[in-house]
């Protein structure tokens, strides 16, 4: 199975240029909104407004192309180096009843135990510009002082469940592999945060009973297929091997015994790439693409991207179109190289493709026979 996209051969990269030109020839990038420096998360309320998290600790509404209201409420988030404000979701039956109307983030928390901060999941109601009833429903500990790997990405599946990641927090050695220690790790959380009781390490003293999987070093993008309903997750490798792994209950990705990567100083520390008893990535980038965000696209919008996937880059500053038959990915392309540093790609309910990117804003993917004043 091919795992890898290799930019170092010329004729390659030849053919992935023509390929890329041929993907985007019938699609324009145009912006929504600007003034959002850090833009992390996207959501829509069922009013058509969109809520987007700066990972300045800012929680922004944005109505017809303009910052309507920064919202207030938001608890104490400890902004440094990686961390801050950084994912939201809306629970799946939001509208329909008070009942639901939940918005769920993650950000970095100063409290608990220990200096520093670690990622905590919570949910919030929206009056207003205000949150109100806020509770936290996780909070991983200990608190540290490294500024990475806080994840974080939400994702809810068909039956409701809440997935949300938290990445290594920089202990490469000590948190992915230990399931009593948060940090490198996929959860799974009943919608008012109990722990679902067919969660995989349920009942076992010597594990968190949230994990649902782990051998994780920092997912930062994760995705419900539309089909199949499984989730989807990418995550940064070091220097090589981003992954892209689907989340099956239990499973250990491997992170750091298996590796395509090594060490940023080159030198080599993993055991192998793959093992019995492990999971193996269905795709890895050599050299590394810094992954962030991703979505499915399933809009008439875009019929030749139907049934596919986007992948920003926050390394090479584009989005990558990534083609899959069935559960497997059979190649990838460059769409809309300088777009900027992606942090965040959703499809909205509009059907239209947003691409939240560092320093210029919330970016939208239109049909070339789309006016900008009538793509909205």
């Amino acid at each position: 199975m091919r795992r890898t996209l290799c930019l170092a051969a010329a004729c390659f990269t030849l053919s992935l240029q023509g390929c890329s030109a041929a993907a985007e020839a019938n699609y324009q990038v145009e912006s929504v909104v600007e003034g959002i420096s850090l833009p992390w998360g996207m959501t829509w309320l069922p009013n058509g407004d969109m809520l987007v998290s700066d990972r300045s600790a800012k929680l922004y509404r944005v109505r017809d192309g303009a910052i309507a209201a920064e919202i207030d409420g938001l608890p104490a988030v400890h902004v440094n180096g990686q961390g801050g404000l950084l994912d939201l979701a809306l629970h799946p039956r939001y509208g329909a009843s008070d009942e639901f109307n939940w918005l769920y983030f993650s950000y970095s928390d100063p409290s608990g135990n220990g200096k520093g901060s670690n990622t905590t999941l919570a949910r919030a109601k929206l009056s207003d510009s205000t949150l109100v009833n806020l509770e936290v429903l996780y909070q991983a500990g200990p608190n540290t002082e490294r500024g990475q790997h806080y994840g974080s990405r939400i994702v809810f599946d068909d039956a409701g469940y809440l997935y949300f990641s938290i990445g290594d927090r920089g202990a490469r050695d000590d948190n992915p592999q230990d399931l009593q220690r948060d940090g490198g790790k996929v959860y799974r959380l009943h919608d008012d945060g109990r722990v679902p009781e067919d969660n995989p390490f349920v009942g076992r003293s010597d594990a968190i009973a949230a994990v649902y999987s782990f051998g994780h070093r920092n997912p930062q993008g994760m995705a419900r297929h539309p089909q199949t309903g499984a989730i989807w997750a990418h995550e940064h490798g070091p220097r090589g091997g981003d992954e892209v792994n689907i989340i099956k209950a239990g499973a250990n990705y491997g992170w750091p015994i298996l590796s395509y990567g090594i060490n940023y100083n080159g030198t080599k520390f993993a055991q192998g790439t793959e093992r019995e008893g492990f999971e193996s990535p269905i795709w890895y980038w050599d050299p590394s693409i810094a992954p962030s965000g991703m979505t499915f696209v399933t809009s008439e919008h875009y019929p030749d991207w139907q049934g596919h996937l986007l992948v920003g880059s926050l390394k090479f500053r584009y989005l990558q179109l990534v083609r899959l038959n069935g559960d497997q990915i059979t190649d990838t392309s460059v769409l809309f190289e300088g777009i900027g540093r992606v942090r965040d790609v959703r499809q909205g309910p509009d059907g239209f493709i947003y691409v939240a990117t560092e320093g210029e804003g919330i970016k939208r993917i239109v049909p070339n026979r789309v006016n900008a004043s009538g793509a909205h």
